[in-house]
C-alpha cells in the first residue's frame, strides 16, 4: 500500500497556482496595455474612424465662370441638364443586364454604351458613371417612375457648358470635356473633387484656373446605410471668375459670312490696345459635341473632312504673305538707307540678277515703267521689290522684319499658335544645312519662297504699322470679374516699341498704303468709301510655282491649287481704330476676294462708331435658355 506524500502534493499545487496566477497577471497586463493603447495612445485615430462612420465630407463643385463678348453677349454659359448615372458597386447583379433593362425605359445608343464602359474603366467602383447625358424632362420623369427597380442607378441634375454661337466661336473659346487620365496627372485632385469637366483647348484651357473656381466642402451626418441625415457644417465653393472679352461676336459672324464658301481666316485688332476684335477661322465645328464626349462617328467625320474644320487657321495657318509684306520691306529700305522715297526703278516686267539669265517676273506682264516707293506700293510692283531686296540683303531685311514680330509667336493668350518662318541666312543654315542664295533674297522681297506668316502675325504687324511702332501682344480677354463682389481685374497687352529712325519714313509708307485704296490706280480701289479712309495692301500668295515660260491662268487651275488671296488694312487712316488681316485660301486675287471681306468688317465696326448707326444684334444659332 502506497503512502501519499502530502508535502510533495502541496508543493506541486502551489507551483501550479503560482504559474496560473502569473499567467492571469500577464493576460490582464496585456489587456490593460492594449486598453491603454486604444484609449490613450490611439484615441485620436479611432475617434476619427468612428466619426467617419457617422460623418462624411461631400465636395461641393464650384460653378464655372461665364464668358461674355465686349458688348455683354454670353458666349459660354452653364445650362441645367439631366444625366442617367450608375454606381457599379451598388448595382445588384450583372451591370450589362442592368443596362439592357434600362434600355427598355430610356433610349441608350451604342455611343452611350461605349462612353460608359470607357469612363467605368477610369473610375473606382463607388464612383458614379454616366450612362446617358442630356436627358429631357420627359425622359427623366419616365425613369423616376421605375427608379425603384434599378438600385444604384439615379438621375442627376448638373450644369453643363453650352456654346450658343457654336462654330462662330469654336476656335476662340475651345471647349470643356470630361477629365481624362492625362488630366489627372497634372491637376490638383483636391481642387477638382466633385468636378467632372475641365478646359481642353482654346480660352477654356488657357484661363482654366480663373474659370474653374475653388471647391467647397459639406460635412454631413449619415445613418448606417449611408443616407444623409443632416448637414453639420458647410464651406461654400467659390465660383469661377467671369471673363469679358475684347471680341465682338457680331463682327465675328460678319467676317465668317463674308468669307462665303471660301475657307480662310480674318483677324481684327484694336491697334491702341492690342485687343482682339475678330479671330475667325473657317470652317469651324460645333464645340457642344465635345462637352459630354463626342461619338466616334462624329469625330471621324470631323477628322476626315477635307476642309479640316478642327484646324485653327487664324493662329496655326501658315501662308506666304505675298505682297502684304511690301510696306514693311519698303519701310526697311527707307530706315536702313538702302533707298530714298523718291528713288526710281524701271520695271520692264521682269528682274534679273547680275550675270544671270533667269527672269523673276512681275505680275504685270508688260511691266509698270518707272516706279518710286509710293507707286510701287500702290500698284504692287514686284520688280521694284526684287531690286530693293537684292540691294538690302537678306540679313538686314530679316533683322528689320523681326521687329514687327515676323517669324515668332505673337504671345496671344491662347495656346497652339504657330510661329511662321522669317527666312534668313542663319535660319537656312540651321534648318536646311544649306547656304543662302541671292535668288532666295529676291523672292523673299515679295513675300514668297520660305517666308510664312500666320493671320494673327499679319494683323499684329499691321497694327504696329498703324500705331507708329508699338508691337502689341494680342489679347482676347479684356478683364475678369469676380463674383459675388463683381470686382474687375483688367488684363493688359505687352507693348514692344519699334525704334523709328525717321518719322517721315513712316509717314511716306502710311501715305502709300492710303493710295492703295483711295488712289485712282490702287490695287484695292474698289473698296474705297466716302465714309472713312482705309489704308491697306493687297497680296496674292502662290500655292505652287509656275515654270519660267508658262503663264498662270486661274480658270485653268483646280481651286485647291489657286493662289491664296490676302489683304491687310487699318482704318480710319488718320486715326486707326481697327487693323485687319484677311486670308482667303485659294481665293485668287487679294483685291477681288480678300479686300471686300475686310471692307464688310470695317463697315460693321466703324460706321456705328462714327455715325451712330444702330448695329444688328448678334444672334446665336439657338436660344440658350
Amino acid at each position: 500500500m502506497q503512502i501519499k506524500d502530502h508535502l510533495r502534493e502541496e508543493q506541486a499545487f502551489l507551483s501550479r497556482a503560482i504559474i496560473a496566477a502569473l499567467l492571469v497577471i500577464l493576460v490582464l497586463g496585456a489587456l490593460v496595455v492594449r486598453l491603454a493603447q486604444l484609449q490613450v495612445v490611439e484615441h485620436a485615430h479611432y475617434t476619427t474612424l468612428s466619426k467617419d462612420n457617422r460623418v462624411k465630407l461631400v465636395p461641393l463643385p464650384p460653378t464655372r465662370g461665364l464668358v461674355y463678348d465686349r458688348n455683354g453677349i454670353l458666349l459660354a454659359l452653364n445650362r441645367p441638364a439631366y444625366s442617367l448615372e450608375l454606381v457599379p458597386e451598388r448595382v445588384e447583379g450583372d451591370i450589362d443586364a442592368t443596362l439592357e433593362r434600362l434600355g427598355e425605359y430610356i433610349e441608350i445608343g451604342e455611343d452611350d454604351l461605349e462612353r460608359f464602359h470607357k469612363l467605368k474603366r477610369r473610375k473606382r467602383r463607388f464612383d458614379s458613371v454616366p450612362v446617358r447625358v442630356n436627358l429631357d424632362l420627359e425622359e427623366a420623369a419616365h425613369f423616376a417612375v421605375v427608379s425603384h427597380l434599378f438600385p444604384g442607378v439615379d438621375i442627376k441634375a448638373q450644369l453643363l457648358r453650352h456654346y450658343p454661337f457654336e462654330e462662330a466661336t469654336a476656335h476662340v473659346l475651345g471647349y470643356v470635356g470630361r477629365i481624362s487620365r492625362q488630366d489627372l496627372e497634372t491637376i490638383e485632385h483636391s481642387q477638382y473633387a466633385g468636378t467632372s469637366h475641365i478646359g481642353k483647348i482654346g480660352l477654356e484651357k488657357t484661363y482654366e484656373s480663373m474659370l474653374h473656381g475653388s471647391v467647397g466642402v459639406q460635412q454631413v451626418e449619415v445613418n448606417s446605410v449611408g443616407r444623409v441625415v443632416r448637414v453639420l457644417e458647410e464651406t461654400p465653393p467659390v465660383p469661377g471668375q467671369d471673363l469679358h472679352l475684347h471680341l465682338d461676336v457680331r463682327l465675328q459672324q460678319i467676317a465668317l459670312d463674308a468669307l462665303g464658301d471660301n475657307n480662310g481666316a480674318v483677324v481684327a485688332l484694336d491697334p491702341k490696345t492690342g485687343g482682339v476684335l475678330v479671330l475667325a477661322s473657317k470652317p469651324g465645328y460645333n464645340p457642344n459635341l465635345f462637352v459630354e464626349g463626342i461619338s466616334s462617328k462624329a469625330y471621324r467625320a470631323l477628322q476626315g473632312n477635307r476642309d479640316n474644320p478642327l484646324y485653327d487657321r487664324a493662329l496655326r495657318g501658315q501662308y506666304p504673305p505675298g505682297s502684304t509684306v511690301k510696306p514693311f520691306i519698303g519701310l526697311a529700305g527707307l530706315e536702313t538707307g538702302t533707298m530714298r522715297y523718291d528713288t526710281s526703278v524701271y520695271c520692264p516686267g521682269f528682274f534679273q540678277l547680275p550675270g544671270h539669265e533667269h527672269k523673276y517676273r512681275d505680275w504685270k506682264k508688260g511691266g509698270h515703267g518707272l516706279m518710286d516707293l509710293d507707286t510701287a506700293i500702290t500698284q504692287s510692283c514686284d520688280v521694284y521689290y526684287y531690286k530693293l531686296a537684292y540691294e538690302m540683303g537678306i540679313d538686314a531685311m530679316s533683322e528689320f522684319l523681326q521687329q514687327f514680330g515676323f517669324g515668332e509667336k505673337t504671345g496671344i493668350d491662347l495656346s497652339g499658335e504657330s510661329s511662321g518662318i522669317l527666312p534668313s541666312r542663319e535660319w537656312k543654315r540651321k534648318t536646311k544645312r544649306q547656304p543662302w542664295y541671292p535668288g532666295e533674297t529676291v523672292i523673299s522681297g515679295i513675300g514668297q519662297g520660305y517666308f510664312l506668316t500666320t493671320p494673327i502675325q499679319l494683323a499684329a504687324a499691321t497694327a504696329a504699322l498703324a500705331n507708329n511702332g508699338h508691337l502689341m501682344s494680342p489679347r482676347i480677354v479684356a478683364f475678369s470679374e469676380t463674383r459675388p463682389e463683381y470686382a474687375r481685374t483688367p488684363l493688359s497687352s505687352n507693348d514692344r516699341p519699334i525704334p523709328i529712325q525717321s518719322q517721315a519714313d513712316w509717314d511716306d509708307v502710311h501715305n502709300a498704303l492710303l493710295h492703295v485704296v483711295q488712289g485712282a490706280r490702287g490695287t484695292a480701289r474698289r473698296i474705297q468709301t466716302d465714309f472713312y479712309s482705309i489704308a491697306g495692301k493687297t497680296g496674292t500668295a502662290q500655292v505652287f510655282s509656275v515654270a519660267q515660260e508658262e503663264e498662270y491662268i486661274e480658270e485653268e487651275v483646280a481651286k485647291k491649287h489657286r493662289d491664296h488671296a490676302l489683304f491687310v488694312a487699318y482704318a480710319p487712316a488718320e486715326d486707326p481704330q481697327i487693323a485687319i488681316a484677311v486670308v482667303v485660301e485659294n481665293g485668287g486675287s487679294g483685291s477681288a476676294t480678300a479686300a471686300p471681306v475686310a471692307r464688310k468688317v470695317l463697315d460693321a465696326y466703324l460706321l456705328p462708331r462714327l455715325y451712330g448707326e444702330v448695329a444688328e444684334p448678334a444672334v446665336p444659332r439657338e436660344n440658350p435658355s
